[in-house]
């Protein structure tokens, strides 16, 4: 005789969750926090409900991204464990992929409003460098007097770093596909170390860069663009760091891998952007300038 509690539909009704109320608190704490480290690091009051919160510190932002962190690691463990399950059917599979193409959807246009300000101040440099403050002058782009950065040394280091990355996420996906469980352990390896290395020597880049953020229009726009990217390439190693504990853990098998699925996308989104930046921002962008070193 059938179970009572037997289903008979693709769909998977979860179980109250107490992590969207919980990452939502996090998430405000996070930016209330933020406020607060910006107000005490300007040496400004932020007075509230009569408190002064900019005494609180940092303090206020590590209890938020301690909660954020928290109910990411929480949440995404029970979704871990609804596939382990097999709640994941084809049709909740395909909502998740829906799921994950609207938030790279979302990341795309978050990225096109860096370039769309990098754009308009290096098509209209009057009007930006005036409304600066910077010390440069000339209704040119780049400022007149300012160094920019080679883009054929780091920058194209950098781009060839994160090629290779592409192709070997690749690799540990396909090599998912033919049940190769080493094969999947060596592209992800090979991948979160180039993802590494990408980040080390952009950070050494802004250490020897010649400008600076508060400069001039130019380097508020190319820290705002290649820093976002930057971060985003740091969320896609973690991204991918852990899918390399589950593939270790054999959590991973060629029938169910969207885990392994969402972080390539990601990766190679990272990778798309960073070709668009290399070209507009440190090709183009720093055309006929003085070149630094």
């Amino acid at each position: 005789m059938a179970s009572a509690h037997e289903k008979h539909h693709d769909y998977h009704i979860i179980d109250p969750s107490p992590w969207p109320i919980l990452s939502s608190i996090g998430a405000f704490v996070l930016m209330f926090g933020a406020v607060c480290m910006m107000r005490w690091l300007h040496d400004s009051p932020f007075h509230l409900f009569g408190f002064d919160f900019a005494h609180a510190k940092y303090w206020v932002f590590v209890v938020g991204l301690v909660i954020t962190l928290y109910s990411m690691y929480a949440w995404w463990a029970d979704t871990i464990k609804e596939a382990h399950q097999g709640h994941h059917t084809k049709v909740v599979s395909i909502h998740l992929r829906y799921g994950m193409i609207m938030f790279i959807a979302s990341e795309v246009m978050f990225f096109v409003a860096w370039f769309w300000a990098f754009f308009d101040a290096s098509l209209f440099p009057g009007e930006a460098i005036q409304a600066s403050r910077a010390a440069f002058t000339g209704g040119q782009w780049p400022p007149k007097g300012l160094e920019v950065l080679d883009p054929w040394h780091l920058p194209l280091y950098n781009t060839v770093i994160l090629l290779l990355s592409g192709t070997t996420v690749t690799w540990a996906h396909h090599a998912l596909l033919h049940n190769d469980r080493k094969g999947v352990i060596y592209g992800l390896t090979l991948t979160v170390a180039l993802g590494v290395l990408f980040s080390t020597v952009q950070v050494y880049e802004y250490i020897h860069a010649p400008f600076g953020f508060s400069d001039s229009i130019y380097g508020a726009t190319f820290y705002m663009a290649t820093g976002f990217h930057g971060f985003h390439v740091f969320i896609g190693t973690v991204f991918l760091l852990v899918c390399l504990f589950r593939a270790a853990a054999g959590h991973f098998t060629p029938q169910q891998h969207f885990g392994f699925e969402a972080a390539a996308w990601y990766w190679h989104f990272v990778d798309v952007v960073w070709l668009f930046l290399f070209f507009a921002i440190y090709v183009w962008g720093g055309w006929g300038a003085p070149l630094h070193g």
